[in-house]
């Protein structure tokens, strides 16, 4: 997958010019390719974009939502709460009058990434699944994703890292569902559910 095409030909139809598309593709490579990033970065952007690709024919918004992936984790660094609203702000700032872009609608669904909580808009509800399918995926594959969040999350140690992973995996679990949209849930929902409870039983 070229990441640089598919972005400069997003750029291109909501109205940025060739140089601005340079110099915004260079932040963003730059952004996710930071060392501390070893989940969060190309990778997990690609592997939204082939979800998005895949479900492309169920959004009403495609442009924003394809906006929105690549920019939902610009900032990201584990010291923060707020990396999702500093992304989105920065998402849409770069958004001019002359752009075709709906930036209210950008703006709500980076936050939204943050608490990955049902919305009223549906392209919102299928951003918020593409970004969290991986926890679908097969228990080697999990474990591997697993194993990148603990890396980015260094800097704690266990006795910090451990109670604070298990927390967050358990929200997931007190909902009645992972997932927004009915399609992954058919999907993804029982598989994601498994490797939550089996993570937590290793943690």
């Amino acid at each position: 997958m070229d990441l640089r095409e598919i972005f400069t030909q997003l750029a291109v139809r909501i109205g940025f010019t060739s140089v601005e598309i340079k110099g915004l593709w260079n932040d963003l490579e730059k952004a996710y390719t930071a060392k501390s990033r070893q989940y969060h970065n190309l990778t997990h952007l690609e592997e939204m974009i082939e979800a998005f690709e895949n479900d492309r024919a169920h959004l009403q918004h495609p442009d924003e939502v394809l906006f929105a992936i690549f920019f939902h984790d610009f900032i990201y660094k584990t010291t923060r709460k707020d990396n999702e609203l500093q992304s989105a702000e920065y998402a849409v700032s770069l958004l001019q009058p002359q752009h075709h872009m709906n930036k209210t609608l950008v703006f709500d669904m980076i936050v939204a990434t943050q608490h990955h909580q049902h919305n009223e808009e549906e392209d919102i509800n299928w951003l918020i699944d593409f970004d969290l399918k991986i926890l679908s995926k097969s228990w080697e594959d999990y474990q591997v994703y697993c194993g990148q969040i603990r890396k980015e999350y260094k800097i704690y140690p266990d006795i910090l890292y451990k109670p604070g992973r298990k927390k967050a995996l358990e929200h997931f679990l007190e909902h009645e569902f992972i997932y927004q949209t009915e399609t992954f849930r058919n999907r993804y929902e029982q598989q994601a559910r498994t490797n939550i409870q089996k993570e937590i039983n290793l943690l």
